[in-house]
């Protein structure tokens, strides 16, 4: 095994030899299925969209969701195509088992993109969703799912995605302004009719 898997399994076995408790395995369980297939991520953006207020943290969430999406299950997960921990080691797990390759971790890059990007246009909201972001990825770490490596990297990428919503938003903003703008023009001119 190379020296990267050995200083990755002496993290995981360190948090399962120090943290285990019954406690932090419901709970624990309840923080990651927050993020299975980004569910909570993707709703909290749509409900931000629905409102006028908030809309645009619902847009820059979505922005970087799709960012994040695609920069991790399309890119770097088939290419690095990295084996998870429960492959290369006898474990136990608890939650389903992921189907996809282990690098970058999927919920970290979720949680990061979505939490970072609310985070920049909302400080005060955005300082919740970086605590349970964190707790998604530990989450990661404590059921073997992910090495901390993964973790990282999934936190850069949902970092970077956010960072690179914030460079679009203005864009999208003044596309939906022209969109708006077009139905509004389209009812009345059928309103008039």
């Amino acid at each position: 095994m190379s020296l990267l898997y050995q200083i990755d399994f002496a993290i995981n076995d360190w948090i399962a030899a120090h943290f285990r408790c019954s406690f932090l395995d419901s709970f624990l369980k309840i923080v990651s299925f927050l993020s299975d297939e980004g569910w909570f991520w993707i709703l909290l953006a749509l409900i931000f969209l629905f409102f006028r207020p908030t809309r645009r943290y619902g847009l820059a969430m979505a922005i970087s969701l799709l960012l994040s999406t695609f920069f991790t299950n399309l890119l770097l997960k088939p290419i690095v195509a990295r084996p998870r921990p429960y492959e290369l080691r006898d474990l136990v797990i608890t939650l389903p088992l992921p189907g996809d390759a282990s690098f970058p971790s999927g919920h970290t890059t979720v949680a990061f993109s979505g939490a970072f990007s609310l985070f920049w246009q909302n400080k005060k909201a955005g300082a919740p969703a970086l605590v349970l972001a964190l707790l998604t990825a530990f989450s990661r770490l404590y059921f073997y799912l992910h090495f901390p490596t993964d973790i990282l990297g999934g936190f850069v990428v949902g970092l970077l995605s956010s960072l690179l919503s914030t460079r679009i938003l203005p864009h999208a903003e003044r596309g939906l302004c022209f969109l708006g703008e077009e139905i509004r023009s389209h009812r009345k001119e059928k309103k008039d009719r």
